[in-house]
């Protein structure tokens, strides 16, 4: 072979090469995001915004930004359908891909989240259950990977009764009134009654348990005996799916009032009144966060992915209730990575790493403001000792054609939900032999 022969050889061998060298390059530089989400199976137009929520966020990080400190943040979806074996067996499929493994998962069901404590534990990979999942979790001494952040049932169930009795004109005016609790017939749905069976003793309400099974469409016999027998002055709804939809028709069917109804976050979008026509004007829910359109990072992802022809939904959903939800999850996660590349370097972190970084993660009113999300949500400070930061909710009343705020931040009863959540983690360490952390 000639000289200039072998000359173009080895040049047009080293051009096939260079692509694989420069993408094991990437790779190395890539922070592995799994996303366990159900686009399929009954919840699934609940489910599907807010996974695309979730992606679209780290997708905006990566065109606007290039990544996280120039690490590329990249998600890879597995499909759940809400089911719990499913979601198992996703955890096992992701918690190994990466360069450094995955970095944390967010279950996006209860039910997951249960299964996927120990095992996640045992890994060393953080569980994110923001507004869901198992509430003594928030005692980071017992759960020390496992993340129920900005707030939880237990605090959520406080500040409705906290915004019922404001509307009564205080504390002292619930004694004698009846509450009812219809709620969705699982581990998800019972999560509230201990705390608000407590307060019913406190404040001297009377209280009535409703259940509803899964999926939700048969509750006809329920509204009746609401409507027409206990004539309950309030209503909290704890549902998810359609069984929201149709808890809001029938409660229109017997006239019972909605704006007498407080819902649970997972009852408060647009999924869950829209359905429901007129009947669901009035209707109010809780919920951490803002509705619409109108911040600046959801114009970022406007900007930076749908007008890139990046989305993964409908340009025009973003803004709505739970695509919202999705974004935040991600948004905290992208902090949590941003916290741990101060103290581990700005590269690909383990999961290990990253717990650390969710441990310390310190969102103040002016790192909330610096990355567009000012009057979205509440300033939230995480610690070893506490894993959920926040515990501020909101009231958002549906006006007929979108969400419009109905009070102001409402402080969580943090002296009674605390104190039962380090009970809860106790009793769960004792029947595991956990030895609690020191969090001195």
């Amino acid at each position: 072979m000639s000289f200039k022969k072998l000359a173009l050889a080895l040049t047009g061998a080293a051009l096939l090469a260079a692509p694989a060298v420069s993408s094991a390059v990437a790779a190395e530089n890539e922070q592995f995001i799994p996303s366990l989400v159900y686009r399929t199976g009954p919840y699934s137009p609940n489910g599907t915004p807010v996974a695309n929520g979730f992606a679209d966020y780290f997708n905006m990080l990566n065109a606007r930004d290039g990544g996280i400190n120039g690490v590329k943040l990249v998600v890879e979806e597995c499909e759940t359908g809400y089911n719990t074996a499913k979601g198992v067996e996703c955890y096992e499929r992701l918690k190994g891909k990466g360069p450094t493994g995955a970095t944390a998962f967010n279950p996006m069901s209860t039910g997951i989240t249960y299964a996927l404590i120990e095992k996640a534990t045992a890994d060393k990979i953080p569980i994110i259950s923001m507004g869901y999942g198992r509430t003594a979790a928030g005692d980071g001494r017992v759960f020390p990977y496992v993340f129920p952040l900005v707030t939880t049932y237990w605090d959520d169930a406080t500040a409705i009764i906290k915004y019922i009795a404001g509307q009564e004109g205080g504390y002292d005016k619930l004694k004698g009134k009846k509450i009812a609790l219809v709620f969705h017939n699982s581990a998800y749905g019972k999560e509230p009654i201990p705390i608000l069976k407590k307060m019913a003793a406190k404040y001297g309400y009377k209280f009535s348990e409703f259940p509803v099974q899964h999926p939700g469409l048969e509750q006809k016999a329920t509204w009746l005996q609401i409507g027409r027998r206990l004539k309950p002055d309030w209503v909290i709804l704890w549902g998810w799916g359609v069984m929201n939809s149709t808890a809001i028709k029938e409660a229109a069917a017997v006239r019972f009032p909605r704006d007498r109804m407080v819902g649970v976050w997972w009852s408060g979008a647009e999924q869950d009144v829209l359905p429901a026509g007129k009947g669901a004007t009035g209707y109010t829910a809780s919920t951490f966060h803002g509705a619409g359109a109108d911040y600046a990072f959801l114009k970022d992802i406007k900007k930076y992915v749908y007008d890139a022809g990046n989305g993964k939904g409908k340009k025009e959903n973003v803004g709505q209730v739970l695509y919202n939800r999705g974004a935040l999850n991600a948004m905290l996660e992208a902090e949590a990575i941003r916290t741990a590349q101060e103290k581990f370097g700005k590269r690909p972190l383990t999961g290990e790493e990253v717990q650390w970084g969710l441990e310390n993660l310190n969102l103040t009113a002016e790192r909330i403001k610096e990355i567009g999300f000012e009057g979205f949500i509440a300033p939230l400070k995480i610690s070893c000792r506490d894993h959920v930061g926040g515990g501020k909710i909101r009231i958002q009343k549906w006006d007929g054609k979108k969400w419009v705020w109905a009070s102001e931040w409402l402080e969580s009863d943090r002296s009674m939900v605390r104190p039962m959540i380090e009970e809860a983690a106790a009793q769960y360490a004792k029947e595991k032999g956990i030895t609690p952390r020191d969090c001195k």
